[in-house]
């Protein structure tokens, strides 16, 4: 008898020959959209044309968190491309705070400047301010400050730069899927502060629930300004509930990622063994040392921080100008080990190797 119930009980949790199929084949194609997205060296497919440069702009790159790669990148690329255009740009931290980005948004309003860079400031959260900047005539283009890139008139953004987050998220989530072969225990760490984070983790949670195989074990809601102190305690306590079951690990963020080492060490996790962590963005120096190394992380969804620093440059110029932003949006771009050694890698970046500096720097000659 209890060998006949152990005979049905296999049957029962096997999947249909249909289902099986339709598993393979889903899977398969998985692997060729991950193969697609990692290709090295991809050409450049962005503006050729647009404002010739306006003279004499001062512009303000307002930091959500200079401690986050992702924010800290982009406006290194800001600063870059404000000095190849002839501007003046300024810096301020919101050192990873709603008092400190509404206090590094209005600093950015007192010095009157003509322009004002988001870097990762939720727009809904500081709709306010941002409606005083613009009202005061101040053009105002965000980097990841809403759900979707492109304009936003309900948060008087010009336009808001990034890659699709959806795009992202199905990157991420679809490595998971592929790596494991259809196999994947996830556990997802998202931050409803950001409503593009959370938008990120929701759509992650759609392709792991669509596999078959997988499943999704938990979400997890931690704030990223807090990463140091709770992810240690936190990553501990996902492994007393789950254990082996839990085999990979889905972040809206490389920074949730700097502070798991350390426990799954203590607990026997080889570095390169299971959770395997997987980013959707940013693609933090950090995180590309790690996948370098296998070092507690696999993947990341690695965004162009510095080329999204001269877009965000490029747009106020456009705006300046009373031309319409450019509609570009950067596809996506996985980085595994596989393929870090292009594309900036070695310099722990994702700086696309498709001459977008050239392209941009024409654009403002004139040619």
């Amino acid at each position: 008898m209890k060998q006949r119930i152990l005979v049905l009980g296999l049957a029962a949790t096997m999947l249909t020959p249909i289902a099986a199929f339709a598993q393979d084949a889903g899977i398969s194609a998985t692997r060729d959209y991950i193969a697609n997205i990692t290709k090295p060296n991809a050409p450049w497919t962005g503006p050729t044309s647009g404002a010739p440069a306006q003279k004499d702009k001062t512009i303000v790159y307002v930091s959500a968190d200079e401690r986050n790669g992702g924010a800290l990148g982009v406006g290194a690329g800001v600063e870059e491309a404000g000095k190849a255009i002839g501007w003046t740009v300024r810096v301020l931290d919101g050192q990873g705070t709603v008092s400190g980005r509404s206090s590094a948004l209005q600093q950015a309003m007192a010095l009157k400047p003509d322009g004002i860079v988001l870097g990762t400031v939720d727009a809904k959260e500081q709709a306010e301010l941002i409606s005083q900047a613009a009202a005061a005539g101040i053009k105002v283009v965000g980097w990841h400050s809403a759900t979707k890139p492109g304009p936003s008139d309900e948060y008087k953004l010009f336009t808001n730069i990034a890659t699709d987050p959806l795009d992202v998220a199905k990157a991420a989530a679809s490595y998971a899927v592929a790596d494991s072969n259809g196999k994947a225990g996830v556990v997802i760490f998202t931050d409803s502060t950001y409503a593009i984070a959370v938008a990120k983790s929701d759509a992650m949670a759609e392709v792991i629930k669509a596999c078959l195989g997988c499943k999704v074990l938990d979400v997890e809601d931690t704030p990223l300004a807090e990463a140091s102190t709770r992810m240690p305690q936190l990553t501990t306590s996902l492994l007393q509930r789950f254990g082996a079951e839990w085999t990979y690990s889905l972040s809206i963020n490389d920074l949730t990622f700097d502070f798991m080492s350390a426990s799954l060490s203590s607990a026997g996790i080889l570095q390169d063994g299971q959770p395997r962590n997987i980013s959707a963005g940013d693609g933090s120096e950090a995180a590309f040392q790690r996948i370098r190394d296998n070092f507690y992380q696999s993947g990341t969804v690695a965004e162009p921080l510095s080329l999204h620093g001269w877009q965000a440059v490029d747009e106020l110029n456009r705006a300046f100008a009373g031309a319409p932003p450019s509609g570009f949006v950067a596809p996506v771009h996985l980085v595994t080990s596989k393929n870090i050694g292009s594309d900036g890698g070695p310099k722990n970046a994702y700086d696309p190797d498709d001459g977008y500096r050239d392209a941009y720097t024409k654009i403002w000659n004139g040619k």
